[in-house]
Protein backbone atom coordinates (compact mmCIF):
# COMPACT_ATOMS: atom_id res chain seq x y z
CA UNK A 1 0.00 0.00 0.00
CA UNK A 2 2.79 2.42 0.83
CA UNK A 3 4.30 1.93 -2.62
CA UNK A 4 0.97 2.65 -4.32
CA UNK A 5 0.45 5.80 -2.22
CA UNK A 6 3.91 7.01 -3.19
CA UNK A 7 3.07 6.39 -6.86
CA UNK A 8 -0.08 8.45 -6.50
CA UNK A 9 1.74 11.29 -4.82
CA UNK A 10 4.20 11.33 -7.72
CA UNK A 11 1.35 12.23 -10.04
CA UNK A 12 -0.17 14.79 -7.69
CA UNK A 13 -0.22 17.82 -9.98
CA UNK A 14 -2.67 20.68 -9.63
CA UNK A 15 -2.64 22.99 -12.65
CA UNK A 16 -4.89 26.05 -12.63
CA UNK A 17 -5.75 28.43 -15.44
CA UNK A 18 -6.88 31.94 -14.67
CA UNK A 19 -9.72 33.88 -16.12
CA UNK A 20 -8.81 37.21 -17.73
CA UNK A 21 -8.87 40.17 -18.58
CA UNK A 22 -5.61 40.19 -16.69
CA UNK A 23 -4.77 43.70 -15.44
CA UNK A 24 -1.62 45.26 -16.86
CA UNK A 25 0.15 44.96 -13.49
CA UNK A 26 0.15 41.15 -13.93
CA UNK A 27 0.86 41.06 -17.66
CA UNK A 28 4.31 39.48 -17.26
CA UNK A 29 3.13 36.63 -15.00
CA UNK A 30 2.94 33.23 -16.71
CA UNK A 31 -0.12 31.47 -15.28
CA UNK A 32 0.41 28.22 -17.19
CA UNK A 33 3.25 27.00 -14.96
CA UNK A 34 3.12 25.23 -11.58
CA UNK A 35 1.60 26.90 -8.49
CA UNK A 36 5.07 27.13 -6.92
CA UNK A 37 6.41 28.93 -9.99
CA UNK A 38 3.43 31.30 -10.04
CA UNK A 39 4.01 32.04 -6.37
CA UNK A 40 7.64 32.90 -7.04
CA UNK A 41 6.66 35.14 -9.95
CA UNK A 42 4.18 37.02 -7.75
CA UNK A 43 6.80 37.41 -5.02
CA UNK A 44 9.19 38.83 -7.61
CA UNK A 45 6.49 41.15 -8.96
CA UNK A 46 5.40 42.70 -5.66
CA UNK A 47 9.04 43.00 -4.60
CA UNK A 48 10.42 44.65 -7.74
CA UNK A 49 7.47 47.05 -8.01
CA UNK A 50 7.76 48.06 -4.34
CA UNK A 51 9.65 51.16 -5.33
CA UNK A 52 8.89 53.42 -2.37
CA UNK A 53 9.27 52.39 1.27
CA UNK A 54 7.32 54.37 3.84
CA UNK A 55 8.56 55.88 7.06
CA UNK A 56 6.41 54.75 9.99
CA UNK A 57 5.94 58.37 11.09
CA UNK A 58 4.46 60.42 9.58
CA UNK A 59 3.98 58.66 6.23
CA UNK A 60 2.06 55.60 7.47
CA UNK A 61 -0.31 57.85 9.42
CA UNK A 62 -0.86 59.95 6.32
CA UNK A 63 -1.59 57.06 4.00
CA UNK A 64 -3.94 55.24 6.43
CA UNK A 65 -5.99 58.43 6.79
CA UNK A 66 -6.72 58.09 3.08
CA UNK A 67 -6.55 54.33 2.44
CA UNK A 68 -8.76 53.37 5.41
CA UNK A 69 -11.44 56.01 4.90
CA UNK A 70 -14.91 54.55 4.94
CA UNK A 71 -15.83 54.32 1.23
CA UNK A 72 -17.75 57.40 0.05
CA UNK A 73 -16.83 59.26 3.25
CA UNK A 74 -14.17 61.92 3.80
CA UNK A 75 -13.90 62.10 7.60
CA UNK A 76 -14.06 58.64 9.17
CA UNK A 77 -11.70 55.69 8.92
CA UNK A 78 -12.98 52.14 9.39
CA UNK A 79 -11.38 50.37 12.35
CA UNK A 80 -10.17 46.81 11.89
CA UNK A 81 -11.90 44.34 14.28
CA UNK A 82 -14.54 46.99 15.19
CA UNK A 83 -18.27 46.26 15.10
CA UNK A 84 -20.43 48.77 17.05
CA UNK A 85 -20.43 52.57 17.01
CA UNK A 86 -23.48 53.27 19.18
CA UNK A 87 -23.07 51.33 22.43
CA UNK A 88 -20.88 53.87 24.22
CA UNK A 89 -17.88 51.53 24.26
CA UNK A 90 -15.03 53.04 22.28
CA UNK A 91 -12.96 49.83 22.22
CA UNK A 92 -15.28 48.11 19.73
CA UNK A 93 -16.03 51.14 17.55
CA UNK A 94 -16.26 50.36 13.85
CA UNK A 95 -15.38 53.87 12.66
CA UNK A 96 -13.78 57.04 13.97
CA UNK A 97 -12.76 60.47 12.75
CA UNK A 98 -9.54 60.15 10.79
CA UNK A 99 -7.81 62.83 12.87
CA UNK A 100 -8.50 61.07 16.19
CA UNK A 101 -5.32 59.05 15.88
CA UNK A 102 -3.05 58.36 18.83
CA UNK A 103 -0.03 60.65 18.93
CA UNK A 104 0.14 60.91 22.72
CA UNK A 105 0.66 58.56 25.65
CA UNK A 106 -3.07 58.34 26.43
CA UNK A 107 -4.82 56.59 23.53
CA UNK A 108 -8.26 55.70 24.92
CA UNK A 109 -10.85 56.70 22.34
CA UNK A 110 -8.18 57.11 19.65
CA UNK A 111 -7.01 54.85 16.85
CA UNK A 112 -3.53 53.62 16.06
CA UNK A 113 -1.70 51.45 13.55
CA UNK A 114 -2.36 47.72 13.85
CA UNK A 115 0.27 45.32 12.54
CA UNK A 116 -1.97 42.56 11.19
CA UNK A 117 1.09 40.30 11.37
CA UNK A 118 2.22 40.91 14.98
CA UNK A 119 5.65 42.50 15.11
CA UNK A 120 7.08 40.03 17.63
CA UNK A 121 5.97 36.93 15.69
CA UNK A 122 7.99 37.80 12.59
CA UNK A 123 11.52 36.42 12.19
CA UNK A 124 13.28 38.77 12.72
CA UNK A 125 10.69 40.95 14.48
CA UNK A 126 9.19 43.81 12.50
CA UNK A 127 10.79 47.18 13.11
CA UNK A 128 9.21 50.62 12.88
CA UNK A 129 12.20 52.95 13.31
CA UNK A 130 13.21 52.65 9.65
CA UNK A 131 11.45 51.62 6.40
CA UNK A 132 11.10 47.81 6.27
CA UNK A 133 8.47 45.08 6.48
CA UNK A 134 7.08 46.71 9.62
CA UNK A 135 6.21 49.93 7.80
CA UNK A 136 4.54 48.45 4.70
CA UNK A 137 1.07 49.97 4.34
CA UNK A 138 -0.45 46.76 2.94
CA UNK A 139 0.22 45.16 6.35
CA UNK A 140 -1.09 47.98 8.55
CA UNK A 141 -4.66 48.96 9.38
CA UNK A 142 -6.39 51.61 11.43
CA UNK A 143 -7.60 50.06 14.69
CA UNK A 144 -8.93 51.27 18.02
CA UNK A 145 -5.98 51.48 20.41
CA UNK A 146 -7.62 49.39 23.15
CA UNK A 147 -8.73 46.75 20.66
CA UNK A 148 -5.18 46.71 19.30
CA UNK A 149 -3.83 46.19 22.82
CA UNK A 150 -6.28 43.34 23.49
CA UNK A 151 -5.27 41.60 20.29
CA UNK A 152 -1.63 42.15 21.32
CA UNK A 153 0.50 39.53 19.52
CA UNK A 154 -2.10 36.76 19.65
CA UNK A 155 -2.19 34.54 16.55
CA UNK A 156 -5.48 34.17 14.70
CA UNK A 157 -7.89 31.34 15.41
CA UNK A 158 -11.28 30.23 14.12
CA UNK A 159 -14.35 31.78 15.71
CA UNK A 160 -17.69 33.32 14.87
CA UNK A 161 -19.46 36.64 15.28
CA UNK A 162 -17.59 39.73 16.43
CA UNK A 163 -13.90 40.07 17.21
CA UNK A 164 -12.92 38.32 20.41
CA UNK A 165 -10.19 36.59 22.33
CA UNK A 166 -10.84 32.88 21.88
CA UNK A 167 -11.09 30.37 24.77
CA UNK A 168 -7.49 29.36 23.99
CA UNK A 169 -6.35 33.00 24.31
CA UNK A 170 -5.85 33.45 20.59
CA UNK A 171 -7.74 36.01 18.49
CA UNK A 172 -10.69 35.92 16.11
CA UNK A 173 -10.87 39.11 13.98
CA UNK A 174 -14.63 39.03 13.45
CA UNK A 175 -16.83 37.90 10.58
CA UNK A 176 -16.56 41.25 8.78
CA UNK A 177 -12.76 41.39 8.91
CA UNK A 178 -11.51 37.83 8.63
CA UNK A 179 -11.13 37.97 4.85
CA UNK A 180 -9.22 41.26 5.10
CA UNK A 181 -6.86 39.65 7.61
CA UNK A 182 -6.35 36.54 5.49
CA UNK A 183 -5.48 38.51 2.36
CA UNK A 184 -3.03 40.72 4.28
CA UNK A 185 -1.28 37.71 5.80
CA UNK A 186 -1.05 36.10 2.37
CA UNK A 187 0.44 39.28 0.92
CA UNK A 188 3.04 39.56 3.69
CA UNK A 189 4.00 35.90 3.28
CA UNK A 190 4.40 36.41 -0.46
CA UNK A 191 6.40 39.63 -0.01
CA UNK A 192 8.53 38.49 2.95
CA UNK A 193 8.41 34.66 2.78
CA UNK A 194 11.06 33.94 5.39
CA UNK A 195 10.25 36.80 7.77
CA UNK A 196 6.43 36.65 7.75
CA UNK A 197 5.52 32.96 7.58
CA UNK A 198 1.76 32.52 7.61
CA UNK A 199 1.93 29.42 9.81
CA UNK A 200 3.36 31.59 12.59
CA UNK A 201 0.15 33.60 12.93
CA UNK A 202 -2.59 31.08 12.03
CA UNK A 203 -3.77 28.41 14.48
CA UNK A 204 -4.93 25.06 13.13
CA UNK A 205 -4.23 22.60 10.35
CA UNK A 206 -2.53 23.19 7.00
CA UNK A 207 -4.21 20.35 5.12
CA UNK A 208 -5.13 22.32 2.02
CA UNK A 209 -1.63 23.44 1.11
CA UNK A 210 0.54 20.78 -0.52
CA UNK A 211 3.59 22.32 1.19
CA UNK A 212 1.86 22.94 4.51
CA UNK A 213 2.79 26.64 4.39
CA UNK A 214 -0.67 28.25 4.55
CA UNK A 215 -3.07 27.68 7.49
CA UNK A 216 -6.47 26.41 6.45
CA UNK A 217 -8.28 29.20 8.29
CA UNK A 218 -6.84 31.89 6.01
CA UNK A 219 -7.94 30.02 2.88
CA UNK A 220 -11.41 29.55 4.36
CA UNK A 221 -11.66 33.19 5.48
CA UNK A 222 -10.55 34.36 2.03
CA UNK A 223 -13.57 32.56 0.57
CA UNK A 224 -16.12 33.23 3.31
CA UNK A 225 -15.50 36.99 3.52
CA UNK A 226 -15.17 38.40 -0.03
CA UNK A 227 -13.12 41.46 -0.94
CA UNK A 228 -14.81 44.66 0.24
CA UNK A 229 -14.89 48.10 -1.34
CA UNK A 230 -12.55 49.26 1.44
CA UNK A 231 -9.94 46.66 0.46
CA UNK A 232 -10.17 47.66 -3.19
CA UNK A 233 -9.80 51.31 -2.23
CA UNK A 234 -6.80 50.56 0.00
CA UNK A 235 -5.10 48.54 -2.70
CA UNK A 236 -5.30 51.43 -5.17
CA UNK A 237 -4.25 54.13 -2.68
CA UNK A 238 -1.25 52.11 -1.47
CA UNK A 239 -0.30 51.14 -5.02
CA UNK A 240 -0.19 54.81 -5.97
CA UNK A 241 2.34 55.45 -3.18
CA UNK A 242 4.32 52.21 -2.70
CA UNK A 243 4.17 51.00 -6.30
CA UNK A 244 3.00 47.45 -5.56
CA UNK A 245 -0.35 45.75 -5.07
CA UNK A 246 -1.90 43.01 -2.94
CA UNK A 247 -2.64 40.27 -5.50
CA UNK A 248 -5.21 38.57 -3.23
CA UNK A 249 -7.33 41.72 -3.17
CA UNK A 250 -7.15 42.01 -6.96
CA UNK A 251 -8.11 38.35 -7.35
CA UNK A 252 -8.82 36.13 -4.31
CA UNK A 253 -8.54 33.10 -6.61
CA UNK A 254 -4.75 33.48 -6.43
CA UNK A 255 -5.01 31.78 -3.02
CA UNK A 256 -6.77 28.80 -4.58
CA UNK A 257 -4.08 28.57 -7.25
CA UNK A 258 -1.21 28.64 -4.78
CA UNK A 259 -2.56 26.70 -1.80
CA UNK A 260 -5.75 24.87 -2.84
CA UNK A 261 -8.61 24.95 -0.35
CA UNK A 262 -12.17 26.18 -0.95
CA UNK A 263 -12.55 27.79 -4.36
CA UNK A 264 -12.28 31.56 -3.92
CA UNK A 265 -13.92 34.23 -6.04
CA UNK A 266 -12.46 34.61 -9.54
CA UNK A 267 -12.60 38.26 -10.55
CA UNK A 268 -11.22 38.11 -14.11
CA UNK A 269 -13.91 37.29 -16.61
CA UNK A 270 -12.48 35.96 -19.88
CA UNK A 271 -11.14 32.42 -19.96
CA UNK A 272 -7.76 31.89 -21.55
CA UNK A 273 -6.81 28.27 -22.00
CA UNK A 274 -3.44 26.98 -23.11
CA UNK A 275 -3.18 23.91 -25.34
CA UNK A 276 -2.52 21.68 -22.38
CA UNK A 277 -5.58 23.03 -20.56
CA UNK A 278 -7.82 21.66 -23.29
CA UNK A 279 -6.78 18.13 -22.40
CA UNK A 280 -6.01 18.52 -18.68
CA UNK A 281 -8.91 18.38 -16.19
CA UNK A 282 -9.02 20.51 -13.05
CA UNK A 283 -11.10 19.35 -10.10
CA UNK A 284 -12.93 21.80 -7.83
CA UNK A 285 -13.69 22.42 -5.07
CA UNK A 286 -10.84 20.60 -3.36
CA UNK A 287 -12.83 20.55 -0.11
CA UNK A 288 -16.35 19.15 -0.51
CA UNK A 289 -19.32 17.50 1.17
CA UNK A 290 -19.96 15.34 -1.89
CA UNK A 291 -19.78 16.64 -5.46
CA UNK A 292 -16.50 17.47 -7.18
CA UNK A 293 -16.70 19.20 -10.55
CA UNK A 294 -14.37 18.82 -13.51
CA UNK A 295 -13.15 21.92 -15.34
CA UNK A 296 -12.95 20.15 -18.69
CA UNK A 297 -13.00 22.58 -21.62
CA UNK A 298 -13.04 19.96 -24.36
CA UNK A 299 -15.64 17.77 -22.57
CA UNK A 300 -13.31 14.80 -22.89
CA UNK A 301 -14.48 11.59 -21.19
CA UNK A 302 -12.13 10.72 -18.33
CA UNK A 303 -11.85 7.56 -16.33
CA UNK A 304 -11.42 8.29 -12.64
CA UNK A 305 -10.18 6.18 -9.76
CA UNK A 306 -10.34 7.30 -6.14
CA UNK A 307 -7.84 6.18 -3.50
CA UNK A 308 -7.62 6.73 0.23
CA UNK A 309 -4.59 8.51 1.64
CA UNK A 310 -3.04 5.08 2.32
CA UNK A 311 -3.41 4.12 -1.35
CA UNK A 312 -6.49 1.88 -0.96
CA UNK A 313 -8.78 1.88 -4.03
CA UNK A 314 -12.31 3.02 -3.08
CA UNK A 315 -14.19 4.17 -6.20
CA UNK A 316 -14.07 4.28 -10.02
CA UNK A 317 -16.11 5.52 -12.96
CA UNK A 318 -16.17 7.78 -16.01
CA UNK A 319 -17.15 11.44 -16.24
CA UNK A 320 -16.99 14.61 -18.28
CA UNK A 321 -18.10 17.12 -15.64
CA UNK A 322 -18.57 15.83 -12.08
CA UNK A 323 -17.79 13.07 -9.57
CA UNK A 324 -20.06 12.15 -6.65
CA UNK A 325 -18.05 11.33 -3.52
CA UNK A 326 -20.96 11.70 -1.07
CA UNK A 327 -20.74 8.08 0.13
CA UNK A 328 -17.11 8.41 1.23
CA UNK A 329 -16.11 9.03 4.83
CA UNK A 330 -14.49 12.27 5.96
CA UNK A 331 -10.81 12.51 5.15
CA UNK A 332 -8.28 13.01 2.37
CA UNK A 333 -8.48 11.18 -0.97
CA UNK A 334 -6.59 11.15 -4.24
CA UNK A 335 -8.61 11.25 -7.45
CA UNK A 336 -6.76 9.96 -10.50
CA UNK A 337 -8.09 11.19 -13.85
CA UNK A 338 -6.99 9.46 -17.07
CA UNK A 339 -7.67 9.30 -20.80
CA UNK A 340 -5.57 8.37 -23.83
CA UNK A 341 -3.17 11.28 -23.39
CA UNK A 342 -3.41 12.50 -19.78
CA UNK A 343 -2.97 10.98 -16.36
CA UNK A 344 -3.37 13.27 -13.39
CA UNK A 345 -4.07 12.93 -9.67
CA UNK A 346 -5.47 15.60 -7.38
CA UNK A 347 -6.03 15.78 -3.63
CA UNK A 348 -9.63 16.08 -2.41
CA UNK A 349 -10.77 16.51 1.19
CA UNK A 350 -14.17 15.20 2.28
CA UNK A 351 -15.51 17.20 5.22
Amino acid sequence: MKKKATYLLFFLVTPFYLLAQVPAYYSQVDFTVSPQQIQQQLTNLITTTHDYELNYTPEVWDILKIADLEPNQVEDVLLLYGYEDFDGISKNDRSRNKDLNCTSSSCVGLWNREHVFPRSLATPPLETNYPNAGTVAHGLRACDSQMNSSRNNRPYEQGTGNAEITPDSNFYPGDEWKGDVARIIMYLYLRYPSQCEAVTVGIGSTNYSNLGDMPDIFLEWNTEDPVSSLETQRNTVIFDVQGNRNPFVDNPYFATILWNGPEAEQTWDVLEVSDIAIETPVLYPTITDGLVYVKNVSQTVFEYRVYSVSGKFVLAGTTTHKIDLANLSKGMYFVQMQNETVIQTEKIIMR
